[in-house]
């Protein structure tokens, strides 16, 4: 909206009816992505010059190996081909870092290894995603449809869900329990929702074609990132590294940001201690509110 564009911001028709005040402004639409009929009246009543594309299965413990993730790459595809055929000119979509082979360390975009779509031990989530990158790039190629494929790294920020590592470790510290965690030498990257979405809006405005990858070049162990959390709260007496035992994941994941930096006029708001206190403050307020 602050770059001129007339947004429709599509929402789930399982959600509440109450509206987020982020999106005073927009024209709300309510509609199931996972039914074409319904995907074909939206495009047919909005007739969309760009689209933005967020929606799939995310619920944390649930989605890894969901077969939702074949609806929605299957819901995704069908999105695409609708908005193409009704004039759309420019498409964004939302990929994940779980593309990146698990070996990847530092991901860069143009350079690094993909995890294998293939592979039986593959997560269905990163397969989908992989899937509908490659289908959005032959799609695109194919049709003169300009594109960016925008891979998340971990994010953070108020309304994350209250079980993800972030907010999990706040809560508990507010609450004055025991964060028990991993022995947090993973290094991550962590990039606050606000700045993943101004990364967004500059890549619908950008003319970069492709994947590009979305998060910050500020990388930390979890263990530091806790550690930043427990000494603003002041409670690093609750921490309890190693009280959990580590996933298997990769011991490095972060991204290079060179396309998004060098193609985007996108820039970050928050540095990762900016962003811990915004999340911190936004977590104390939630919870005076709900024990009120």
């Amino acid at each position: 909206m602050a770059s001129g564009f007339d947004v429709h911001a599509v929402l789930s028709t399982s959600r509440a009816a109450k509206v987020p005040a982020q999106l005073a402004g927009a024209t709300l639409q309510r509609s199931d992505l996972l039914d074409p009929m319904a995907i074909d009246a939206l495009i047919e009543s909005v007739a969309p010059s760009h689209l933005l594309h967020f929606a799939w299965i995310a619920q944390p413990g649930v989605y890894w190996h969901s077969p939702d993730n074949v609806r929605w790459l299957q819901a995704s595809e069908h999105l695409l081909q609708r908005f193409h055929a009704a004039g759309g000119v420019r498409a964004v979509l939302a990929g994940t870092c779980a593309e990146y082979a698990g070996s990847a360390g530092l991901c860069d975009e143009l350079a690094s290894s993909l995890a294998d779509d293939t592979a039986p031990d593959t997560p269905a989530y990163a397969v989908c995603k992989l899937r509908l990158q490659r289908a959005l790039a032959e799609f695109s190629a194919r049709r003169g449809l300009s594109s960016a494929w925008g891979r998340i790294f971990f994010q953070y920020g108020p309304f994350e869900h209250p079980n993800r590592l972030v907010p999990a470790v706040i809560r508990s510290l507010l609450q004055n329990q025991e964060a028990l965690c991993s022995h947090g030498r993973q290094v991550r990257s962590f990039l606050h929702v606000a700045d993943v979405g101004a990364a967004f809006a500059a890549l619908v405005e950008a003319r970069v074609e492709g994947p590009v990858n979305v998060g910050s070049d500020e990388a930390t162990t979890l263990a530091d990132l806790i550690g930043r959390i427990a000494e603003k709260i002041g409670r690093r007496d609750l921490v309890r590294l190693g009280a959990r035992p580590a996933p298997p994941e990769a011991p490095m994941l972060v991204p290079v940001t060179r396309r998004l930096r060098e193609e985007t006029t996108w820039r970050p708001r928050f540095s990762l201690d900016q962003g811990l206190s915004d999340v911190i403050d936004w977590w104390r307020a939630e919870l005076a509110r709900t024990d009120a």
